[in-house]
């Protein structure tokens, strides 16, 4: 499997970075938007309060005229003026109480939306993840480690969440308080409103020069995590080979090996964050004194009351902050980025397609009980090396063919094209069905027609019953256990305590390599198929059991066309025609009586084979 986690960030497709965050938002932006009317109203009534205390202590307390609004003159006059409040100060204090009370109604509206918008944008992207991955090719799968698309899907994903639901949402709030509280402060006074103001820009221009820093170091340690967690979910997965091979040690070293790449570049990337909190942090500390020593000069001076000073240290602690988190939002939106070209590789990798014309599904199911013909079929997986030299050969309906060869020689691969694991690429040949061209076929209707068996079959965590019946969630149960009756499979589960209720663990550990393979041959003919592979799956059946599923297909399969690829020559001695692949090449074709006196490797398997049977026999 190839390592691309360079250039897996950066897929060009369909969407863009704004595009596929508004394609996720799809379902959830009503949310979002009454998220941020509700942090509208928050920052309305929490700037209204520091004018309500400075309007009490100069006006209220003191004897300065009142500065506000005309309709909120009138109001205080018709309520008796000035002297009314001085004489009924509690009236002040509900009227803050009132304001606070309704700040908290709306955080609370705020933090609901918010929570509802998130958790909708996070189903949104576990599930349309899910759909496309479901639907890319099948070489895009060998091309990428599980581990790195797992880290995708949940970390990545997950912090798109985070950020687009805290600090994207957090702008908003920022920009208002920020705004309101420069235009209240330079309604106050203009030479400490330059004095707090001048923070802003200096803040915000070293978080953009850090956010360049921090977006490198964290996608360095995303693609280290992707590494991390497919060396640990290699391990999980294969852990009975590790302990088979006492590798444990080995394994152990060569994930702490990694752990101490990945925890090192996280310790760079906490320090150059460290330097970066603690430069906003000094300029904040700073600017805050200044306005507090200055502004306590002017109301000494005169030239600032003491309400003013107390309303503008309010703002000016409203604005500071903000304009720190919005540092923090720069910060986090280089994290942001890297996972949404994380994710973007995924979304805009190509999902397999179908053509255009291709040929009706009644059409195709009529040609899939037609001849199978490979045309002069050249294929590599990789431009640099071809697997397959030039293969032409025909397979008639109803009957089997055999293929036998050593490994590597390209027998899968055959099987990989036949349905369209890998499309075959123009002019390398063709291969038809019926004949129709395979590509001029949908691949749902192309693979509902062939069934294949793997040599490693793949079982799910579910029951026995689910696995065989796992093509049709409605199959009757007499039909699964026909199947696994004929598959010579049905007597050992009825001897589980559970039976075909039994849960089927991880990769189908609670199974040995024949049970799996002899499960999934049952599965295979729930399908009811008119082409069935078999890709050497029964090569961890022991002989006699082969012989015996063997006789049932043939009494079963009547016209069904049948592929055998196997290393067993007793497997493929009932075929109607075999061949023999050296190098991905075919070096050798006909019925297993010729090919048996044919002085080539057939021959010589077939006596190696056969002499070592009467070996065990006598």
């Amino acid at each position: 499997m190839k390592d691309n986690t360079k250039k897996q960030t950066a897929r060009s497709g369909p969407y863009t970075k704004a595009g596929m965050l508004a394609h996720f938002l799809h379902g959830s932006k009503r949310f979002f938007i009454a998220c941020i009317i509700s942090s509208f109203i928050v920052t309305l009534l929490e700037l209204l309060i520091p004018q309500v205390i400075r309007q009490t202590v100069d006006s209220v307390i003191g004897d300065a005229p009142i500065n506000a609004p005309g309709f909120i003159l009138r109001l205080i006059d018709s309520a008796g003026g000035a002297a009314y409040f001085r004489e009924h100060l509690e009236l002040v204090a509900l009227i803050i109480l009132v304001l606070a009370l309704l700040v908290g109604v709306f955080v609370y509206l705020r933090s609901q939306t918010t929570s509802v918008a998130a958790e909708r944008l996070s189903q949104k992207i576990r599930e349309d993840l899910f759909s496309h991955i479901q639907r890319l090719p099948f070489s895009w799968h060998m091309e990428n480690k599980t581990g790195d698309i797992i880290q995708r899907c949940t970390s990545d994903a997950e912090r798109i969440r985070t950020f687009v639901s805290d600090q994207l949402i957090s702008v908003f709030r920022i920009l208002l308080l920020v705004g309101f509280s420069l235009y209240f402060m330079f309604s106050m006074n203009l030479q400490l409103s330059l004095v707090a103001a001048i923070a802003a820009p200096i803040i915000v221009t070293y978080s953009v020069i850090f956010r360049v820093k921090i977006s490198k170091n964290f996608e360095a340690c995303d693609n280290q995590e992707g590494v991390l967690s497919t060396i640990a979910q290699e391990n999980l997965t294969g852990v009975r080979v590790v302990r088979a091979f006492g590798r444990e040690n080995f394994e152990r070293d060569r994930f702490e090996k990694q752990n101490e790449v990945y925890t090192s570049l996280w310790v760079h990337l906490i320090k150059l964050l460290s330097y970066f909190w603690a430069i906003g942090d000094t300029i904040g500390g700073l600017q805050v004194l200044l306005v507090l020593v200055l502004g306590s000069v002017m109301c000494v001076n005169g030239t600032l009351t003491a309400g003013e000073l107390i309303a503008f240290i309010t703002y000016n602690s409203m604005m500071i902050w903000p304009v720190r988190q919005l540092g923090r939002v720069i910060s986090e939106m280089s994290k942001a980025g890297v996972s949404i070209d994380r994710i973007r590789y995924i979304m805009n990798s190509e999902p397999e397609q179908d053509r255009p014309d291709a040929v009706s599904s009644e059409t195709a199911q009529q040609a899939l009980r037609g001849d199978i013909e490979f045309d002069h079929v050249s294929f590599g997986y990789d431009s640099e090396k071809e697997i397959l030299h030039d293969i032409s050969f025909r397979i008639k309906a109803g009957t089997t063919l055999g293929i036998l060869g050593s490994t590597g020689s390209g027998k899968s691969t055959l099987m990989h094209l036949l349905d369209r694991l890998y499309d075959l690429p123009e002019g390398s040949g063709r291969i038809s069905i019926g004949g129709v061209d395979i590509r001029d076929m949908k691949a749902a209707d192309l693979r509902r027609g062939i069934g294949m068996v793997l040599q490693e079959p793949f079982l799910f965590s579910r029951t026995i019953s689910e696995n065989i019946g796992i093509i049709d969630r409605n199959i009757p149960e007499e039909d699964i256990r026909r199947a696994a009756d004929i598959a010579c499979v049905d007597e050992t589960i009825s001897e589980f305590t559970n039976g075909y209720d039994t849960m089927v663990g991880e990769r189908g550990v609670t199974l040995s390599g024949g049970q799996k393979q002899r499960t999934a041959i049952a599965r295979m003919l729930t399908q009811k198929a008119p082409i069935m592979v078999f890709d050497d799956s029964l090569s961890a059946v022991d002989a006699e059991t082969d012989a015996r599923i063997r006789s049932r297909l043939a009494q079963l399969l009547g016209t069904a066309t049948v592929i055998l690829i196997s290393h067993r020559v007793t497997t493929l001695m009932q075929a109607d025609q075999i061949i023999v692949m050296e190098k991905g090449r075919i070096t050798e074709s006909g019925t297993p009586e010729e090919l048996r006196t044919s002085g080539g490797l057939y021959q010589r398997i077939s006596e190696l084979q056969l002499e070592d049977t009467d070996k065990e026999v006598g």
